[in-house]
């Protein structure tokens, strides 16, 4: 049953990255200008270097047989080349991706910490004033726009209080070799006597755009975990425990708790794959140099190549994080696997 249900998800993932590539590949006759400079990333070349490019990408033969070269160069790694770099799209998203995928897991750690606890907290005290205040406080933070909330920590703690920089991932004084592309990783790798200062740096960089990027899964995280708690609580075999005399750290902590956090796990791998998406604009604000703002900054300048190369990794990274998320959830919960073993 189990092993039908991963084949099941197996092959929806298949589809999706198979729709995914396919829109990718129209992107190329999609945007302005020449779609064979589009794929390749060469601007503008002579009589002799267009003919090889057309023989490469098969430009003459009709777009089935262009879409099977293309998932041949995808799986090569030939992304084609950048317009305003001139190096390789593949290159560039593999060394930029490390530093979104940090700070997204940071970030979603602070939401977990946060989130859940918080969700426990204002489920054991319904409708009381702990409940209250975290229902308040979670609306604002749900209501905060992301760039407007990163702007405010801006101009509070870094142009007035001057507690924490504004912008990148390092001071200047450090150079730490990129090993892992996870700074703090990288930091701790290096061999080099100022590492505790370097560490203390990274940490003062990543503490704002954390922050902000950690906001909307941690007001999520709360409501969800807070729902789940009370619709536990509400069970029989909850208010059977409750007669025999077991009060309410008991009833959360033997009883409710392991049965309420199965769907927050499936949430948390779902939130996972929004950060991704939140990170774009976060990256942007505090020049964080991840494959978000280079994204960005690729639709500015127009660089065709980059723009399908950057889409398509973050499209195929959150569409990973999704199914990941849903065959985790179902490995641990039996019962959603046998309803969806039923649907079918």
């Amino acid at each position: 049953m189990i092993v039908d249900y991963i084949l099941r998800r197996l092959g929806l993932l298949f589809f999706m990255i198979l729709m995914l590539s396919v829109f990718t590949f129209s992107l190329a006759y999609l945007f302005p200008g020449d779609p064979l400079s589009n794929l390749s990333g060469v601007p503008s070349s002579n009589f002799a270097q267009h003919s090889e490019l057309e023989d490469k990408y098969l430009y003459k033969s009709n777009y089935f047989m262009q879409y099977i070269a293309f998932l041949g160069r995808i799986f090569q790694g030939d992304w084609g080349l950048s317009f305003a770099s001139g190096g390789s799209v593949f290159s560039h998203i593999f060394d930029l991706l490390p530093a979104t995928l940090e700070l997204s897991l940071y970030a979603l750690i602070v939401s977990i910490v946060v989130g859940v606890p918080a969700g426990i907290l204002g489920s054991g005290y319904h409708k009381r004033w702990p409940d209250k205040l975290i229902n308040s406080t979670t609306m604002v933070g749900y209501s905060i726009p992301v760039f407007w909330l990163a702007l405010l920590l801006i101009m509070i703690f870094s142009l007035k209080l001057g507690w924490f920089p504004m912008s990148g991932r390092m001071g200047l004084l450090y150079e730490i070799p990129a090993s892992t592309g996870f700074i703090l990783i990288d930091i701790a790798l290096a061999g080099f006597p100022y590492k505790g200062m370097a560490f203390v740096d990274a940490l003062r960089h990543l503490t704002l755009p954390t922050i902000v990027l950690a906001m909307y899964p941690t007001t999520v995280l709360v409501r969800f975990t807070r729902e789940s708690m009370l619709k536990i609580m509400d069970q029989n075999f909850i208010k059977t425990a409750r007669a025999k005399g077991l009060n309410r750290r008991q009833l959360i902590m033997h009883h409710a708790l392991r049965n309420a956090l199965l769907p927050v796990i499936k949430q948390i791998g779902l939130q996972f794959s929004t950060l991704i998406t939140l990170a774009m604009i976060t990256e942007v604000i505090f020049s964080w140099p991840g494959i978000g703002r280079w994204l960005i900054d690729s639709i500015y300048q127009r660089d065709f190549p980059a723009i399908q190369g950057g889409l398509m990794a973050v499209s195929l990274f959150v569409i990973l994080a999704t199914i990941i998320a849903e065959l985790t959830y179902t490995l641990f919960d039996p019962l959603s696997r046998n309803q969806a073993h039923g649907k079918v």
